[in-house]
């Protein structure tokens, strides 16, 4: 569980990272990668644990 806080916490980092560069083209690039770490996070967070047999 704490593995995707640290993924979401980057994805924060590094979308301030991209809204600082916003008018640059690389500025959205970056903030929509960010977003994705973002996402992926919550996403992980979500999951359900595998079962063991």
């Amino acid at each position: 569980m704490a593995f995707s806080w640290i993924v979401v916490a980057i994805g924060v980092v590094v979308s301030l990272l991209g809204w600082f560069m916003t008018p640059d083209a690389w500025g959205y690039g970056i903030l929509g990668f960010g977003l994705a770490w973002i996402v992926l996070g919550i996403l992980y967070l979500l999951r359900e644990p595998a079962r063991s047999r």
